[in-house]
């Protein structure tokens, strides 16, 4: 069920990031998102270790900063491959694919927050 909620989040994050930001779009099928964010998913758990060791000496020069550039990596990286796979989402540059990062980060996180709140008071009751 966890698994399900992070997608769930993960999706409705990057909707958000394709509303707000105007590089970013989505012309696919509202399913589909999913399967970008599951893609999104699976970069950040196959990809994103890789990066944070080989950038390790920057991470902690910038005290912790340069993640955003990582994140905004990661975004990019999502974007090209969902081009590839002809789902629908497009980043077009490392300006947009930053600015979507720090939403898509942003939205997550509030709404891990909403759903986390929701599990205190189930286990409480």
């Amino acid at each position: 069920m966890h698994i399900v909620l992070r997608l769930l989040i993960t999706a409705a994050a990057l909707w958000a990031a394709t509303r707000l930001v105007s590089g970013i779009s989505f012309d696919g099928d509202w399913r589909l998102l999913f399967v970008v964010a599951l893609v999104f998913g699976v970069l950040n758990v196959s990809l994103r270790p890789l990066l944070w060791v080989m950038t390790l000496p920057l991470l902690i020069v910038t005290l912790g900063l340069f993640t955003f550039v990582l994140n905004a990596v990661m975004l990019w990286v999502t974007g090209a491959l969902s081009d590839a796979l002809g789902l629908g989402f497009h980043v077009d540059g490392f300006g947009a694919a930053f600015l979507g990062a720090l939403i898509v980060s942003i939205v997550s996180f509030l709404l891990s927050l909403f759903v986390a709140s929701d599990r205190h008071r189930e286990r409480a009751a």
